[in-house]
């Protein structure tokens, strides 16, 4: 009995050696990741969340880009008012842009994606190269992003209360550049990233998630540059009154750069 218990008690010991020295070797740590992921995703197995949602983009590409699309988007604008405080009049977060959000994400935004990097991947589907890449790069920043983000810029200023041509130029013109240089330095890294690490049939989800982060940003910087900009027109004309809160309805800074 001794002897058993003496040698079940030296494997114990070697492979709580072995265990200590994977940790730190880094084998440690790629367990963990393993777990993360499998926790994130339920496995990678046909029943994970992943599995399904990538058998769903494969089965059903258009109606799940534009539910997620259009999930991902309302979301994003509550987040962004929350982030920066940007209450509606009757003081919640839920505003009225939110729903109209959903709706753009849903109807507008996953479509033409959906047409325009369907084009995108036919074209440089099966070349490899580094040229190919470098190209798939330029076209996607040079005419899919401008066209993406124009179409984005005129469905802000309509959402915002635009409601004539010259209002909505002009929230075009003042923010396409901006919204340009912004995909001019997301949009190489991460399709660079997709390029050389992940399956062409990952990169919805991928590019989804990249866009909802950024864009989440960006709403709520926007919002605070908004809002800081109404404050000091409000004390600037009322010559502080005393009211902390100004106004920050729909429509009331469509036209003003940064703004939408």
């Amino acid at each position: 009995m001794s002897v058993k218990f003496e040698k079940e008690t030296v494997k114990l010991t070697e492979a709580a050696q072995s265990a200590a020295a994977g940790v730190v070797g880094g084998k440690g740590k790629e367990d963990l990741v393993h777990q993360v992921g499998e926790a994130l995703t339920k496995g990678g197995g046909a029943n994970g969340y992943l599995g399904a949602y990538l058998k769903q983009l494969q089965s059903n590409p258009l109606r799940t880009k534009m539910l997620t699309s259009g999930t991902l988007s309302g979301l994003q604008e509550f987040l962004a008012s929350w982030i920066a405080h940007d209450r509606s009049k009757h003081g919640h977060y839920f505003t009225s842009r939110v729903p109209k959000m959903a709706l753009y994400g849903a109807f507008v935004s996953a479509p033409l994606g959906h047409v325009l990097i369907s084009i995108l991947q036919k074209i440089f589907r099966g070349r490899t190269s580094l040229k190919a890449k470098i190209l798939q790069i330029l076209v996607s920043n040079l005419i899919i992003s401008p066209i993406q983000n124009s179409i984005y810029l005129v469905s802000m200023a309509l959402i915002a209360g635009a409601r004539t041509f010259h209002q909505v130029k002009a929230t075009v013109k003042a923010g396409f550049m901006p919204v340009m240089k912004v995909s001019w330095v997301v949009s190489p890294i991460s399709l660079a990233f997709a390029q050389k690490f992940l399956p062409e049939h990952t990169w919805v989800p991928f590019f989804n998630i990249v866009g909802f982060v950024i864009g989440t940003y960006v709403n709520a910087h926007t919002k605070k540059k908004r809002l800081a900009a109404l404050r000091r027109k409000h004390y600037g004309e009322g010559g502080g009154s005393g009211r902390s809160q100004a106004p920050s309805r729909p429509g009331d800074d469509y036209g003003r750069p940064g703004g939408y």
